[in-house]
């Protein structure tokens, strides 16, 4: 196999981009939780109270 061959050979490569993407996923819902956490809870612990 030549070396222009070699870097052309594109098998495997959607499963990397794949775990790349899960991954990028996984760090913007770690940041939102992270930073919104504490406002999302208070919200829903004041319908809990509003609620009969």
């Amino acid at each position: 196999m030549s070396l222009s061959k070699w870097f052309k050979d594109d098998s495997g490569q959607a499963m990397s981009e794949y775990g790349l993407i899960i991954a990028l996923i996984a760090v913007v819902a770690i940041g939102v939780i992270a930073i919104f956490g504490t406002k999302i809870k208070a919200a829903f612990d004041t319908a809990q109270k509003a609620l009969p």
